[in-house]
């Protein structure tokens, strides 16, 4: 039994970023992973400006520039008519190193970090162990995992949860998982059609209301990806059924051939968060704490900015700080990921989930007035790019 280090559980976004801040302040890691190899699953793409801040100093921004597309502005448009609210990144560039979304999958980043982490002695990474319970008293933290059937234990001075959704830390705490499920399925769909070419005018980030409902188009390096959006009524095998993934695609453009699809997943879009992130020495991160509409691409970027504030406190009680400083946590993380992270990502879905065309033309007249007046237009972006957020936890004790 070795208590001097920290499990990190979960070797997505949050937990690689997690474990190499620790590695960085020279403390011991381990980071169980229930997969037996990292995912390489599209997921997340967008990285807004101050997520990019936070991982230049550790060569991570140059690295992904390097395998993403770098986006200085987005829109919200009709789609009929091509009507749109431009929002410009560069009225912020005296706020940020990165004045700009980078769309690049999360799947790049973990695969930096992976590589990193393997290559660091402070580090030990474990692929298929799956957690299954824990127990904590006043010096550590005990973690019961199962690999290849059998069940084993690891002890630590404290556990961070970085397991997603269906976090097995989170239910090993009993914490309660509040919130909805949005009623309509969503089906992201890559495909390397250039709709660049296509549409006059459209961003590499772009959230478009169309005759028929709504959908989003988000550019990458190598193909667009397309979240469609179906009607609550459809059955989940009809709205994610070849043929009308092809017919959705064919109202954004026609296409006299059929799209090439790269991937097609479906989800259901939850809103849910803890009541805390915390539990005496094991803490919660990421989408194991808080889930969110990944409309406005905020829910991997919040994650993130949990494990660099989260780290911080720690590494600063691991080298003889007051232990009560980790408090502080939960109460700078979770307001944010209310009302920052869980609040705007709702509003943005209800914006472009509206049918009603009236409703629709005053939404954009409004986004539009904002836009063309510079300081509104940069109190916007200071709010949709996080950076407000990030300064109102800084400001709580």
């Amino acid at each position: 039994m070795n208590n001097d280090r920290v499990i990190v559980v979960g070797a997505g976004p949050v937990g690689l970023t997690a474990a190499m801040l620790l590695a960085e302040q020279e403390i011991p890691v381990v980071l169980l992973e229930a997969d037996r190899e990292l995912s390489d699953d599209l997921r997340a793409s967008t990285f807004h400006p101050p997520t990019l801040d936070m991982l230049a100093p550790y060569g991570l921004t140059e690295r992904l520039i390097e395998q993403g597309l770098v986006c200085p502005e987005w829109q919200i448009r009709m789609h009929a008519t091509g009507e749109k609210a431009v929002f410009d990144l560069s009225l912020i560039s005296d706020e940020t190193d990165h004045p700009y979304r980078l769309q690049c999958e999360q799947a790049k980043l973990c695969r930096l970090l992976a590589d990193r982490l393997a290559e660091d002695p402070a580090v030990d990474l474990r692929f298929g162990h799956s957690v299954v319970g824990l127990a904590q008293d006043a010096d550590g933290v005990t973690v019961r995992y199962r690999k290849d059937g059998v069940e084993d234990v690891l002890s630590a001075r404290y556990v961070i949860g970085a397991d997603g959704a269906g976090s097995a830390v989170r239910d090993a705490l009993g914490f309660a998982f509040s919130g909805k499920t949005y009623p309509e399925t969503t089906v992201l769909v890559s495909t390397t059609f250039p709709f660049q070419d296509h549409i006059e005018g459209i961003s590499n980030v772009s959230y478009c209301w169309s005759p028929n409902g709504n959908f989003a188009l988000l550019r990458l390096k190598d193909f667009w990806r397309c979240s469609l959006y179906y009607d609550p009524d459809l059955t989940f095998e009809e709205a994610t059924a070849g043929p009308r993934v092809q017919a959705q695609l064919s109202e954004i453009h026609a296409n006299d051939a059929a799209y090439e699809i790269v991937d097609s997943r479906p989800y259901r879009v939850h809103q849910r968060i803890v009541d805390d992130y915390r539990d005496g020495r094991v803490f919660l991160a990421g989408d194991s704490a808080h889930l969110n509409s990944p409309s406005g691409g905020m829910g991997m970027n919040g994650g993130i900015h949990d494990a660099f504030s989260l780290v911080e406190k720690l590494a600063a009680v691991w080298r003889g700080g007051d232990p009560a400083m980790l408090d502080r946590y939960c109460r700078q993380r979770r307001p944010v990921a209310e009302t920052a992270i869980l609040q705007q990502a709702d509003r943005n879905r209800k914006r472009m989930t509206e049918r009603d065309p009236n409703a629709r033309a005053k939404a954009l007249a409004e986004l539009q007035a904002i836009t063309g007046e510079r300081a509104r237009a940069r109190d916007y972006l200071l709010k949709s790019s996080m950076i407000e957020g990030l300064r109102q936890a800084e400001t709580i004790s």
